[in-house]
């Protein structure tokens, strides 16, 4: 039987890094794929109302949002105080409504027009007499599926 002598003690071989950069690739794909940018700046500022029911909405992508509230800081020096409507980018009055369900309806395929919601997002604040003149100008544009946006309280 032949005996083995070590010589010396062995050293531990460098890590390859070479497949670290496709690694990292792969994850920063994954992220710009899987993240949703926000689709819109808000120039309103609200704090939603609070309810003790509250459902989530089933198909995101089938909605269209309304908000409602008063100018943010940066906005509020040029349109002062007073509460606003937002459709899209821009402020409108409530006549306009019909113009953006139209648009809304027309970027949908037409299987998913009926199932078409209008969220409202308004503010806790703000006078009923805004939110029913939206909601009149929904009625006439004939967009009868609205949700309103809330936050979930304890309920007590």
């Amino acid at each position: 039987m032949a005996v083995m002598n070590k010589k010396g003690k062995k050293s531990v071989g460098a890590i390859s890094t070479s497949s670290l950069p496709d690694v990292i690739f792969m994850i920063l794909f994954f992220f710009m794929v899987t993240t949703t940018m926000r689709e819109q700046e808000l120039f309103v500022r609200f704090r939603l109302p609070e309810a003790t029911e509250v459902q989530k909405l089933e198909k995101k992508s089938l909605a269209s949002y309304i908000y409602i509230g008063p100018p943010t800081e940066q906005m509020a020096a040029k349109f002062g105080t007073a509460p606003r409507i937002q459709l899209n980018d821009s402020y409108h009055q409530a006549f306009e409504i019909g113009e953006f369900i139209a648009s809304e309806k027309d970027k949908l395929n037409e299987a998913d027009r009926v199932a078409m919601t209008v969220v409202l997002k308004a503010d806790n604040m703000t006078r009923m007499g805004i939110i029913t003149e939206v909601k009149q100008e929904l009625r006439k544009a004939n967009a009868l599926k609205i949700s309103y946006a809330a936050s979930k309280s304890l309920g007590y």
